[in-house]
């Protein structure tokens, strides 16, 4: 069955109001693996060998990517790993300071990540602007970097060599957040595995127009 098919399949059985929902995509030929890897660069997914994992959203269909990777004739299977439901109709929006502790978050999306990844780029969105000069100070080690609105903050991890936190200082940093009592969002936003780095502090990637 085709790769676009499988998602639909999926994708008709995943419970109403679904927020995300979190693929597996295994390419069956390893020689193709490398250019669905640039097809689906746009998700943001993780990689192992010829597997992928991605996050997809109502907003975010995958569709369209999987059936150029069909055109291209790319054999695979698609499996649902777990999928999170919105919330119903709350009559009053949930207050962010509900969020869970980041270092917590920071944990999970860790033991999400392939056992070989070599380089993060991550974002935390904070639940307020308040926040926003003391999680610089209390995050410097993560080397932050302001992107868009003013309570969000990226940065980047190499979990062995290259440019990038070490994972334990990200940690560290998150633990001094909860110290404090500043919230938010973490989520990764580019990861890659076994990198080898030749005369360089590691991989470059391009977000709107800059090298990051």
């Amino acid at each position: 069955m085709k790769l676009a098919d499988q998602w639909k399949e999926i994708e008709a059985a995943l419970p109403g109001g679904w927020s995300s929902a979190r693929l597996s995509l295994s390419v069956a030929e390893d020689a193709d693996a490398d250019r669905a890897a640039l097809i689906l660069a746009s998700l943001a997914p993780g990689r192992l060998g010829p597997s992928f994992r991605l996050e997809v959203h109502p907003d975010r269909n995958p569709e369209a990517i999987f059936r150029r990777l069909d055109d291209e004739g790319t054999r695979g299977r698609v499996d649902l790993i777990v999928t999170d439901a919105a919330p119903a109709e709350p009559s009053v929006a949930a207050p962010r300071h509900m969020e869970a502790p980041l270092v917590r978050q920071w944990d999970e999306l860790d033991a999400d990540l392939p056992p070989d990844w070599s380089d993060l780029y991550a974002e935390i969105e904070l639940s307020s602007s308040d926040f926003a000069q003391r999680a610089a100070l209390l995050t410097a080690p993560l080397n932050p970097a302001r992107y868009g609105a003013p309570t969000v903050l990226r940065f980047r991890a190499a979990r062995a060599a290259g440019y990038g936190t070490a994972p334990e200082m990200a940690r560290r940093c998150m633990e001094r957040l909860d110290a404090e009592r500043i919230t938010g969002s973490l989520r990764a936003l580019r990861v890659l595995s076994d990198t080898a780095h030749v005369s360089t502090q590691g991989p470059v990637w391009r977000v709107g127009g800059r090298s990051v």
